[in-house]
C-alpha cells in the first residue's frame, strides 16, 4: 500500500489570504500545506500537495494517486459545483476521498450546494476555514489505519 497522502486544491485557492478573506480568511496555501505535512509525517505518510487552476491538471494527478495514494483529500473550488470530468476522475479511484471546503458552501449561493465531488467522496468537511484540511488528514488517516 502506498504511503502517500494527496491533497489537491482547485482553481483560486493559490490566492488564499488575499482573495475574499472575508469568506477564505487570511491564511495562505502555504500555511496549510506546512499544517498538512507536519500532520502527514507524524503518523508516518508523505504529502503530495497540489494546486492548479487547470481542471486537466487535477484531473491528470487524480489518475497519479490511482497508484500513488492511500487517500485523497479534495477542495475542487469553483469546479466541483461544474466538473463532471473531476468526477469521473475520482470515480476510478479505490481510496478514500474526503471533499475539503473552507467556506460552507450550503450556506452560500445557490449554484455552490451541489457539488459533483460529494458524489464519490467518503465524506465532506466544510466551514471550519484551514482547520478544515486538518480535520481532513484525520480523517483519511483512521480511514486508512482503520477500515
Amino acid at each position: 500500500m502506498s504511503k502517500s497522502i494527496y491533497v489537491l486544491n482547485g482553481p483560486n485557492l493559490n490566492l488564499l489570504g488575499v482573495r475574499e478573506p472575508e469568506i477564505y480568511g487570511y491564511t495562505r496555501l502555504d500555511d496549510i500545506k506546512a499544517s498538512c505535512e507536519a500532520l502527514t509525517t507524524a503518523a508516518g505518510y508523505t504529502l503530495v500537495f497540489h494546486q492548479s487552476n487547470h481542471e486537466g491538471q487535477l484531473i491528470d494527478w487524480i489518475h497519479e494517486a490511482r497508484t500513488a495514494a492511500a487517500a485523497l483529500i479534495i477542495n475542487p473550488a469553483g469546479y466541483g459545483h461544474t466538473s463532471v470530468a473531476l468526477l469521473d476522475a475520482l470515480k476510478t479511484l479505490t481510496v478514500p476521498i474526503i471533499e475539503c471546503h473552507l467556506s460552507n458552501p450550503a450556506a452560500r449561493e445557490a449554484f455552490r450546494h451541489h457539488t459533483y465531488v460529494s458524489h464519490v467522496a467518503k465524506g465532506v468537511i466544510a466551514g471550519f476555514g484551514p482547520i478544515g484540511y486538518e480535520l481532513a488528514i484525520s480523517a483519511v488517516l483512521r480511514l486508512i489505519e482503520q477500515p
